[in-house]
């Protein structure tokens, strides 16, 4: 019986896909000695008590210049008995406000009471823009107005809407009543012969 001689092609694929994938496990798992090239050689007992003398002196340079995995209980004092003062600022806003300091004692009596605020005038309601542009009755049928607004004319009667916001309230034969349904402001709009 052959096994995998049927698929030659195949067979050589799986050959080499297989040395691949052990070039590179090999490479992954195998040190080739470029880590011990940068090890430092062994310390003599003199090159170790002078870097004793050297870590004693200038621990912020050894904080700098290596990484220590070793707990230092001196250190942890030093930043434990550090105590918080708050210094007036409030970190949770960007920008604290001036507190006006007060130059002598002021008392009430002398700066008189405090003078009431002046209410803001409300302003006047918007004119109401439709222009009297004609009239149109028949004997039988209520009176219909032509309103004019920036090139468009409307027809209405007692009762209706114009633009979505104007209510024609009474129309006369000398003027019309129209009401700013928005700003329930009314308007009287003078009836002129053209």
């Amino acid at each position: 019986m052959k096994i995998g001689a049927e698929n030659k092609k195949q067979v050589r694929w799986m050959i080499a896909l297989l040395a691949i994938l052990l070039l590179v496990g090999i490479y992954n798992f195998v040190d080739f000695g470029t880590s011990s090239a940068n090890s430092p050689a062994p310390a003599t007992s003199t090159q170790t008590a002078a870097q004793t003398t050297r870590k004693s002196t200038n621990s912020t340079q050894l904080a700098d210049s290596t990484l220590d995995p070793r707990f230092h209980w001196h250190e942890l004092a030093v930043s434990q008995s550090i105590k918080y003062e708050a210094g007036g600022r409030n970190i949770f806003r960007m920008e604290e406000q001036a507190i006006p300091k007060m130059i002598g004692p002021a008392r009430l009596s002398e700066m008189g009471p405090p003078a009431p605020p002046t209410p803001t005038p409300t302003p006047p309601p918007p004119q109401i823009p439709l222009k009297f542009y004609g009239f149109a009755s028949k004997g039988s049928e209520p009176k219909r107005i032509f309103l004019a607004d920036e090139g468009e004319v409307f027809v209405a009667r007692q009762g209706d809407i114009v633009e979505r916001k104007y209510k024609v309230i009474q129309i006369n034969n000398t003027s019309v009543i129209i009401e700013d349904m928005l700003n329930s402001n009314r308007q009287t709009i003078q009836v002129t012969a053209k």
